[in-house]
């Protein structure tokens, strides 16, 4: 069959690629985009998948299925990829060869793609993907092969990684067939990879140098980037910032704070357990507590909503150990509609496959629309104790409320002395990030 050159755009094939092979392997590639309910990512999502679709079309025929993460099902802990597994594989199980996952700005090659996969074996198990490693032990990973950090590898989620048919099946099984119990989600790729491996009884990942984040000869996938440009900033005096901190931390903490990004704010207030006028600091009435701050927190949210402060469209709740670029922080709220409930940060996830919760993890700074803090303080959502987690109080309230949990990396929860833990550097990315960081000490992000 014939290639079409569409708009004067042609798709060039790998060298010797054999079209009929590249034929069925695209009618048997299942292509899972890990899109998310905000409108915003529902976009680009749609947008992905609209330039895939264009590229088999320009192919000539044989084109996969595409599936938007997000509308798999009406669960929204389907981000963590275990509890959609038992849907993909009875619904695309006995059609496909192959499941593919891609970020919502991964690029795609189609036609490097199924060259890619014709390499192997569709009848085995495989987990393919651009590999990670851990340089040293990392307690995000629970302190996972520390004897040999390196030796376990897990996939670049931007790159792009895939699971043969047989695989995805029998995964499907083990989690309908196990007795499943609550855990935290935290870092997905890590956690997808150790449950393949099963402690030795399943595949490791297998590292494809054609699955990029850099552009690079014959990459069958690449990266665009964490922190898309949808126009100028939002106003400075549209984002509230509320800074927890207590007594202890006001000449420790405080003035770190004081010293970077705390001149980048219009409105910025820092919430304590006393009045300190040389700050200055607000007391909200609520007793400091060693963990948890739930108290706190749902009284900074009701002080925003409250005519003591300036009306803003966003709320940006961070701890007094966090370093953060709010010239890009407001960069990237431009992509977000404000008239819609929204919660932002680095999402955690708890119990997922057992119909749990989401949560964006406070550590890495909350960023909340002033609709989502209406509407959540309005749905009489409450702390059970002033010392509860604050963070995952907020998941549950906004799960119940039907409040997506929307996730960016570019948010980020790290240890002071392992800011980097793996190979995973992202220069492409952390030369954009926002750079959310809870840690003591120097600023790392300028």
């Amino acid at each position: 069959w014939k290639l079409r050159d569409r708009r004067r755009k042609k798709i060039h094939l790998p060298a010797h690629s054999n079209l009929t092979d590249l034929v069925l392997i695209s009618l048997e590639l299942v292509l899972v985009i890990q899109s998310q309910r905000n409108s915003y990512h529902v976009r680009r999502g749609i947008q992905r998948r609209g330039e895939i679709l264009q590229q088999a079309d320009e192919l000539g025929r044989g084109a996969p299925v595409v599936v938007l993460l997000h509308e798999l099902s009406e669960y929204e802990g389907d981000w963590s990829i275990l509890p959609a597994l038992p849907r993909l594989s009875a619904t695309y199980g006995q059609s496909a060869a192959w499941f593919f996952f891609v970020e919502e700005e991964t690029r795609v090659t189609l036609a490097a793609l199924l060259q890619v996969l014709h390499r192997y074996r569709v009848s085995e198990e495989w987990f393919l993907g651009k590999r990670l490693h851990d340089n040293e032990a990392s307690i995000i990973h629970h302190y996972a092969f520390s004897e040999d950090p390196s030796s376990f590898g897990y996939p670049d989620p931007a790159a792009g990684w895939a699971l043969s048919t047989p695989l995805l099946q029998r995964l499907a099984e083990r989690i309908q067939r196990e007795n499943l119990k609550s855990d935290f989600t935290i870092d997905l790729k890590h956690e997808i990879a150790l449950y393949i491996w099963e402690e030795g009884n399943g595949p490791k990942l297998t590292a494809v140098p054609e699955f990029c984040t850099e552009p690079r000869d014959n990459c069958a996938t690449t990266f665009t980037t964490y922190l898309p440009n949808c126009g100028d900033p939002v106003s400075k005096k549209d984002v509230f910032v509320a800074v927890k901190t207590c007594q202890k931390f006001h000449s420790e903490r405080v003035p770190v704070v004081k010293a970077t990004w705390e001149k980048d704010a219009g409105f910025l207030e820092y919430y304590s357990d006393v009045t300190d006028a040389s700050i200055p600091t607000i007391s909200l009435g609520v007793a400091n507590t060693e963990r948890g701050h739930c108290g706190k927190t749902f009284a900074i949210l009701r002080r925003f909503l409250s005519k003591a402060v300036p009306k803003a469209d966003w709320l940006l709740i961070v701890d007094d150990d966090t370093l953060i670029s709010l010239p890009r922080l407001r960069r990237l709220l431009r992509c977000y509609d404000p008239k819609e409930a929204v919660s932002l940060g680095e999402r955690y996830g708890y119990s997922l496959v057992l119909n749990g919760y989401s949560y964006a993890t406070g550590g890495g700074g909350m960023v909340l629309s002033r609709v989502a803090v209406s509407r959540l303080m309005s749905s009489g959502c409450r702390c059970y104790s002033d010392d509860a987690p604050d963070d995952m109080v907020l998941g549950r309230c906004f799960t119940s409320l039907g409040v997506p949990i929307t996730h960016s990396p570019l948010f980020h929860q790290v240890e002071t002395n392992k800011p980097h833990t793996h190979t995973h550097t992202h220069t492409h990315t952390h030369t954009h990030t926002i750079c959310v960081i809870q840690m003591d000490g120097n600023c790392l992000c300028n």
